[in-house]
C-alpha cells in the first residue's frame, strides 16, 4: 500500500503536527458517513438478545442506555442464565419465538460462533435488523453467505469490531490515508494475554434447564462436558476457531483497515500448543503471514504472555517510512522516526458503535455503517485463511476472485462444513 511520496524523507515536525491534530470531521470521511434525519425522533427501537453469555452484558448496558431502544426480550438455551433477568423482559428458551414476534425490530446476535450465521439470517429473513458479535461466520463460506443474504433482504447488520466506531482509530487511518507516515508497507496485529489452561473435562449428564441439541445446532453431537460448554466452547472447532477469531479478529480488521486491503493473495502460518496440554484443539501459540501486492499484515498471538511485548498493547502496529502507528487498547498514537509521540484519540467505542447501529435503523437516510457486513466477513475470514494454513501446514495461495486456494483440496475442503440435520443454513430468498 502506497500511503505517502515514492520518496522516503523523515517526518517532518510540521507534517506530524498537522497529522497528530486530524480532526473528527475529518476522520469521518474514512467511512464517508450521511447526515441522520430520523423518520420519527419518538420511535422506540425495540430490541433483543440471543445468547446470554458473557459478552450478552455489555449489550445489555450498551443497548439499554441509547435513547430510543428498548430491551424487549431475551432468549438462551439455558435457563439458568435468565434468572436475574427482570421481569418486564420476555424470555425465551427458542431463538424462533423471538424471530416470530413482529413487534421485535432488531436482534443481538451473543451467541457461540456456530450459530451467528444460521441466526443472523434467520433474523434478517424474519424482517429484523442485526448486530452480530464477531467472528459473522463459522467458515469462509459463511461468510460469503451472510454477505448475499444481507444485500437480499436489505435489513441494517452491523459486525461487533467496534474498533471502526474509535474516533482515535479513524483519524489514524486518516493520518496515514493523507500519507503522513509515508509508505506502510508491513502492519502487525498484535494478540497476547494469559488464557489459563482449561483442564480435561469428564463427559457428565446435561444440566438441569438446558437444551442441549439446539445448542449444538448444525454442529456435530458430541457428549456434554464442562469444556464443551460456556466459553470454552471457543477452544474447539466444532463451535469456535481459537482466538484469533475470538479476539484476534479485532486486530486483523485494524490493520486490514489501516492497511486498505481485503483478501490476500497468500497466507503462510505456523502454530500450535506449547502451553496447553488439555482439552484445547486451537492453538495458544500462532504466526500468520497475509501476502498482499505491496504489503504485509502479520497476526502475532501468544496466550501465554500476561505482559506487554516489546512494549506493545493487544491491537495494531503500522510502520512506515516517517514512522510508527499504534491502535491499542489506550487508543491511537503515532511516533516519529526522531523519537516524538503525538495522541491521536480513544480507543475502541463500544457505545459510538450501538449508536451507528440504532441510528442506521431509525434514519429515513442510509446511513454508513461503521462495521457493514461485508468488512465483517471478510477480516472473519481472515481468521479462517490463518487457521486453515496452521491445520494444512503450508502456504496456501489464494484465487481472491473465485475466493479459493489453488490446487488445494485439502485447505478448500475446510472453507465449509457439514451441517448436522435439522439445522441447515436457511435458504435465502
Amino acid at each position: 500500500m502506497d500511503t505517502g511520496n515514492t520518496q522516503m524523507k523523515t517526518l517532518s515536525r510540521r507534517d506530524f503536527v498537522i497529522g497528530a491534530t486530524v480532526t473528527a470531521a475529518s476522520a469521518s470521511m474514512v467511512t464517508s458517513s450521511k447526515p441522520i434525519i430520523a423518520e420519527n425522533k419518538r420511535r422506540t427501537i425495540r430490541h433483543a438478545i440471543i445468547g446470554m453469555g458473557s459478552r450478552s452484558r455489555a449489550h445489555v448496558q450498551e443497548f439499554s442506555a441509547i435513547p430510543h431502544c428498548e430491551i424487549v426480550a431475551v432468549c438462551d438455551v439455558d435457563s439458568n442464565r435468565m434468572a436475574k433477568v427482570p421481569a418486564r423482559i420476555s424470555k425465551h428458551a427458542d431463538y424462533r419465538e423471538i424471530l416470530d414476534d413482529p413487534a421485535i425490530d432488531s436482534v443481538s446476535i451473543t451467541t457461540p460462533d456456530h450459530w451467528h450465521t444460521p441466526l443472523a439470517a434467520a433474523a434478517m429473513k424474519a424482517g429484523k435488523h442485526v448486530y452480530i458479535e464477531k467472528p459473522c461466520s463459522h467458515t469462509i463460506a459463511e461468510g460469503q453467505y451472510l454477505e448475499k443474504a444481507a444485500r437480499t433482504y436489505g435489513k441494517v447488520i452491523q459486525h461487533g469490531t467496534q474498533g471502526r466506531s474509535s474516533e482515535g482509530y479513524k483519524a489514524g487511518v486518516q493520518f496515514m490515508r493523507d500519507g503522513h507516515l509515508g509508505k506502510v508497507h508491513v502492519a502487525k496485529a498484535i494478540n497476547h494475554q494469559l488464557r489459563a489452561p482449561i483442564g480435561r473435562a469428564p463427559e457428565t449428564d446435561v444440566p438441569d434447564g438446558v437444551d442441549y441439541d439446539l445448542w449444538t445446532g448444525s454442529a456435530p453431537k458430541h457428549p456434554f462436558t464442562k469444556n464443551r460448554w460456556h466459553y470454552n466452547w471457543h477452544w474447539f472447532w466444532d463451535y469456535g476457531a481459537g482466538d484469533i477469531a475470538n479476539d484476534g479478529v479485532h486486530h486483523i480488521d485494524l490493520a486490514r483497515w489501516g492497511l486498505g486491503v481485503e483478501y490476500p493473495n497468500a497466507v503462510s502460518a505456523s502454530g500450535g500448543q506449547f502451553f496447553y496440554d488439555d482439552d484445547h484443539e486451537t492453538p495458544d501459540t500462532q504466526l500468520v503471514t497475509y501476502e498482499y501486492e505491496n504489503c504485509h499484515l502479520i497476526y502475532e498471538m501468544r496466550l501465554w504472555t500476561d505482559y506487554a511485548l516489546e512494549g506493545h498493547d493487544n491491537g495494531a502496529v503500522f510502520y512506515g517510512e516517517k514512522g510508527r502507528l499504534e491502535m491499542g487498547r489506550k487508543g491511537c498514537t503515532v511516533t516519529s522516526k526522531n523519537g516524538e509521540t503525538r495522541n491521536l484519540g480513544g480507543p475502541a467505542d463500544l457505545t459510538a458503535h450501538v449508536e451507528n447501529f440504532i441510528d442506521a435503523i431509525r434514519s429515513s437516510e442510509k446511513v454508513s455503517l461503521a462495521a457493514p457486513i461485508r468488512e465483517g466477513s471478510i477480516s472473519s475470514s481472515l481468521c479462517h485463511l490463518g487457521n486453515i494454513a496452521t491445520r494444512v501446514g503450508r502456504k496456501l495461495t489464494l484465487d481472491t476472485t473465485g475466493l479459493q486456494c489453488i490446487q488445494d483440496d485439502e485447505a478448500n475442503a475446510l472453507f465449509s462444513k457439514r451441517y448436522r440435520a435439522g439445522y441447515e443454513l436457511p435458504k435465502i430468498g
